[in-house]
């Protein structure tokens, strides 16, 4: 449907342009377009990723991860002032840790998220799980979609630029919805640009909870109904416990979710000045502020100061902690809890510096901080190399970054029960990372390749590697094709 929906905005971007096109023949005076003709853009990305803290299990277990990310972006120039923007794609990805929600169920009874009803009437003597095996239900992947809409208009003298958004994004426990505004000024005969872009996030949860915890507030309670009827809950030394007994395994915490919210509000303030024919630098300022359910309900918490509790084969409890483990979990004390309000600031800078004219130096540099406890840098370099007639670039690339923990992490049973907020996600940890990347561009203004009425204005590819401090590495191809309408 999303793919019918382009087609037609495609279409539409014909019609526009053989109407301006009629326009611009008639008027008497001549005005530079801001943007000559539609351009479409088709962009794809594969990435993949490995490690061994995952966050749906406590900080431990399997992060095998893979996204495939088809993209299309159709840029149509309404008159010569005005451009409508039209970027729509999918996000397909299967994880190993999003996949242990319900680690003991293969059959797909998360797929619910919430109600886990279809599991509890088919109860297994026996079942099995581990934070290092993938389950196979139907958390174990997922489809994101969104679509941005954005318009701009320019001014005669092409010295004032106004533009708005708004957008839509959802997959099955989440949705978004987003708008903004921005205004940008320049002067100083082009030289010098400031800009100034408000954008709001209205975002919902439709939460997913452990199957444990769920299954557990579904029973009232009672160890013996529903989820956990039949089945041996196991203490530290792999013996089944007595459920009508006075110490049993319960979550900490029963509330869920009471606000579904997630809302974002962001103001960002740029400068931009050209130096001299060969330099240009610019700084950016972004204020963020959120506030709703700011934590993830999938993710578990495990504290050091309660019991341990199982369900699976004894004889891997020792082994709890390593991949060796592959068919015994450990029922959450609770999930993540985290502060409904975060302020966040990061305050950048770019120099770029032409060399010759076959060589450039892109540079930039971010610190950020919010009130969680996390600081960061974030330093990057990027030498574009053009090759033989121009037509060709090939650009490496370094990415250097480090951050501090926030103030409520902590790694898998390093919790304790008293603290008000708690986490085990290595996002929120502190880490260092490098990523390092070749990219190659095609690049052709005479758009001599042609497919139908489109010419080929570039085409470009580009791999990365990532590795950090804490174990986590991927790697991720990315290209895009630029197509000119003729």
């Amino acid at each position: 449907m999303k793919y019918l929906f382009v087609s037609i905005l495609c279409f539409f971007s014909l019609l526009l342009h053989s109407q301006d096109k009629n326009k611009d023949s008639i008027s008497s005076g001549y005005k530079k377009r801001v943007l000559e003709t539609t351009e479409v853009d088709f962009l794809m990305s594969y990435y993949q990723q490995d490690g061994t803290h995952a966050s749906v299990t406590g900080g431990i277990g399997d992060e095998h991860l893979t996204d495939i990310t088809p993209t299309i972006v159709v840029a149509i120039p309404l008159n010569a002032d005005d451009v409508l923007t039209i970027d729509a794609g999918i996000s397909a990805y299967t994880s190993a840790s999003s996949s242990n929600l319900d680690p003991f169920d293969s059959s797909g009874a998360s797929a619910g998220g919430g109600d886990d009803d279809d599991n509890e009437g088919n109860a297994n003597a026996s079942p099995t799980g581990s934070p290092w095996v993938e389950s196979s239900g139907a958390s174990a992947k997922d489809v994101w979609g969104g679509v941005t809409v954005s318009y701009s208009h320019s001014s005669d003298d092409r010295n004032n630029i106004w533009s708005v958004n708004a957008g839509f994004a959802t997959e099955y426990d989440y949705t978004s919805i987003g708008f903004g505004g921005g205004f940008t000024k320049l002067f100083n005969e082009k030289n010098t640009e400031l800009g100034i872009k408000a954008q709001v996030f209205l975002d919902t949860w439709s939460p997913r909870y452990p199957t444990e915890i769920d299954s557990y507030n579904e029973a009232g309670g009672d160890l013996n109904n529903g989820f956990f009827s039949g089945i041996d809950i196991l203490d530290q030394q792999g013996q089944a416990i007595d459920k009508n007994g006075a110490i049993v395994w319960n979550p900490f915490n029963t509330t869920l979710i009471q606000d579904e919210s997630r809302n974002s509000y962001s103001l960002s303030l740029s400068f931009s000045q050209i130096v001299s024919k060969n330099a240009q630098f610019s700084l950016f300022l972004d204020v963020i502020q959120q506030k709703g359910w700011l934590a993830n309900p999938m993710q578990r918490v495990y504290f050091n100061d309660r019991p341990n509790y199982y369900i699976g084969n004894a004889a891997n409890i020792p082994n709890y902690t390593s991949p060796t483990n592959t068919d015994v979990f450990q029922l959450a004390d609770d999930i993540e809890r985290l502060p409904d309000t975060r302020f966040k600031i990061p305050i950048g800078a770019r120099f770029n510096y032409y060399i010759n004219e076959n060589m450039a130096l892109r540079t930039y540099y971010r610190y950020y901080f919010d009130d969680w406890g996390i600081n960061s840098h974030t330093i990057s370099i990027e030498l574009p190399i053009k090759l033989g007639n121009g037509k060709f670039t090939f650009y490496p690339s370094y990415r250097f970054y480090n951050q501090t923990a926030a103030d409520y992490f902590a790694p898998y049973e390093a919790h304790t029960s008293s603290s008000e907020f708690y986490t085990s996600d290595y996002d929120l940890s502190g880490f260092n990372s490098n990523q390092y990347g070749l990219g190659f561009r095609y690049t052709d203004i005479f758009t001599t390749f042609k497919i139908f009425n489109f010419g080929l204005k570039s085409f470009d590819i580009k791999y990365s590697i990532y590795d950090r401090s804490d174990g986590l590495n991927s790697s991720i191809i990315s290209s895009g094709f630029k197509f000119v309408l003729d």
